[in-house]
């Protein structure tokens, strides 16, 4: 055993001990531990936005170059993202609905063509399969399940006509390739918290108190 003498590494095992101790009881060390991840995680989101985003697209092209290219319809956005801290303002806070309405406006339009590119027409895409693979038997029969699952599952979502018969039969199918699809999402959700709670075991052991040698 040698315990670490980085002061940041007791800094984040104390910490993360802080965090483990929700599993005995809600206390006020990791409420402690909870606001300062959600402060830290917030300002450090804060300082990349702007040296990311607001920085290179904004600042800089109004203050170098304000009348190349048009820069100084910059100032329109820049006037909206201003109206956005009125809201810390009572009597003014009118003014934000400005710039909410036109984001919730613009936002949804503009990317509602990069999802249906990139999700829909890619999930169609994924769909047309053949359904015999000469020399493959296991992608023929995993073309078919893939296919059949499709198929069922539309149908259960199909609600002009009630389930009965073959439609109910059918219906009932895609249910159960909707069971199985939610129950590996959430296994692969589990597998990924576990994946972390590990690390973080494997970070106090190994970095904190150095009981493993990896």
């Amino acid at each position: 055993m040698h315990l670490s003498t980085d002061i940041g590494i007791w800094i984040a095992a104390l910490l993360t001990l802080g965090i483990f101790s929700f599993l005995y009881k809600d206390n006020p060390v990791y409420k402690l531990c909870e606001h300062l991840f959600v402060g830290v995680s917030a300002g450090y989101y804060v300082v990349l936005t702007y040296f990311s985003v607001v920085k290179p697209n904004l600042l800089i092209p109004l203050f170098t170059d304000f009348a190349a290219n048009r820069h100084y319809l910059l100032l329109i956005p820049l006037a909206l993202g201003v109206l956005l801290f009125s809201r810390f303002f009572p009597k003014g806070e009118w003014l934000s609905r400005w710039s909410i309405a036109l984001i919730l406006g613009v936002y949804p339009a503009l990317r509602i063509t990069g999802f249906g590119q990139g999700d829909f027409v890619e999930q169609i895409h994924a769909t047309i399969l053949p359904l015999w693979v000469t020399g493959n038997l296991g992608q023929t029969i995993g073309n078919w399940i893939l296919i059949g699952g499709l198929i069922t599952t539309l149908i259960f979502f199909f609600f002009s006509k009630e389930h009965k018969g073959a439609l109910g039969g059918t219906a009932r199918l895609g249910v159960y390739f909707l069971m199985v699809s939610f129950g590996a999402s959430y296994g692969y959700t589990v597998m990924a918290r576990i994946s972390l709670l590990i690390g973080r075991v494997m970070f106090l052991l190994h970095d904190w108190l150095g009981f493993l040698q990896l």
